[in-house]
């Protein structure tokens, strides 16, 4: 459900009151109860769910909607601030999904956003769900991928301050959202032979060596590893014009190098609509790409299109990934 004060009950509510969302799959919505009913009640919809015990989830519900309700944290459903209480309830909601995921209880996770001052308030030891998820599947690799419209990109740095992006700045961080990217776009995305453009970290690209020179002592020497292991990637490229070039179609995918680097374009070209999805983990985790929304939420003006997108994305992946390990 995410941050309990956030937006994250509306648009999970409003988007699970569309019946064709609802057809689609079972959901076990890891959260509370108060909250999801308050912002059914702001948002005029009916309340569609059971509620059940969060201790004795199962796959087996006579309903398609559960809320695996934690009604043992108190956060007023009128409180809409970051807050200790806040985060830790939130925390507990993920690790509990991500451990029905590895348990097979479920076959994909959907995030509502969390508040990050919310889980330091609650002293997290992650800063963020990427983090998290990785942490608790115990998967050395993970990249943040978006899916926006015609773009799908993948971050080489995630969750670090800018100045300190050049302390971890290395070669197997830009190699492996690209081979990640990759192996994603033909998995999931039907992709055969996906081309790949990869984004300079300097203003163009470096000017050979004029803006600085990581271009060529780290993401060349990533690009030509990528190659070599099989991957059709080109690049570095100028930033400013290549995810033009990649929604235009010259490019399947494209592997930015910094966090706002590459959700800049992604929230410009489908701020409603856009999904990030975990790649390099042994589950399937998807989520809308925007925040928590203090200042909406609770007015029940928040847009559910991106959470829609990102069930929409979750369920696609989760059929492939269930097809394939059905024997033939």
């Amino acid at each position: 459900m995410g941050d309990p004060g956030g937006i994250g009950p509306e648009i999970i509510v409003k988007a699970l009151a569309d019946p064709m969302i609802r057809r689609q799959a079972k959901f076990i919505i890891f959260g509370m109860n108060e909250q999801l009913t308050y912002a059914a009640d702001m948002a005029e919809v009916e309340p569609f769910w059971i509620r059940h015990q969060h201790e004795k989830i199962s796959r087996d519900y006579p309903r398609n909607v559960v809320v695996a309700d934690y009604d043992d944290y108190s956060v007023p459903a009128w409180v809409h601030t970051p807050g200790k209480t806040a985060g830790e309830a939130s925390l507990r909601f993920c690790l509990d999904a991500i451990a029905a995921a590895r348990e097979g209880i479920i076959d994909a996770l959907v995030t509502a956003p969390i508040s990050k001052v919310s889980w330091e308030k609650a002293d997290s030891p992650w800063p963020g769900h990427t983090e998290m998820i990785a942490d608790q599947c115990k998967s050395p690799r993970k990249v943040m991928m978006f899916v926006a419209g015609p773009l799908k990109i993948a971050l080489a740095t995630i969750h670090e301050a800018l100045f300190d992006v050049r302390d971890i700045f290395t070669i197997g961080r830009v190699f492996e959202p690209i081979d990640l990217l990759d192996a994603t776009l033909k998995e999931y995305f039907g992709i055969t032979r996906p081309r790949i453009g990869v984004a300079g970290l300097n203003p163009h690209a470096g000017e050979g060596g004029q803006f600085g020179d990581e271009e060529k002592r780290i993401i060349e020497p990533a690009i030509m590893l990528a190659q070599e292991n099989g991957v059709d990637c080109l690049g570095p490229f100028p930033a400013d014009t290549l995810f033009l070039r990649a929604v235009e179609g010259e490019f399947d995918g494209v592997v930015a190098m910094y966090h706002d680097q590459g959700l800049i374009p992604v929230k410009l070209l489908s701020f409603n609509e856009a999904v990030n999805v975990t790649i390099g983990i042994p589950i399937i985790r998807t989520s809308p790409s925007h925040g928590t929304a203090f200042d909406i939420a609770g007015k029940g003006i928040a847009d559910p299109a991106s959470m829609k997108a990102a069930i929409k994305v979750a369920i696609h992946m989760a059929k492939i990934k269930r097809a394939k390990a059905q024997p033939t």
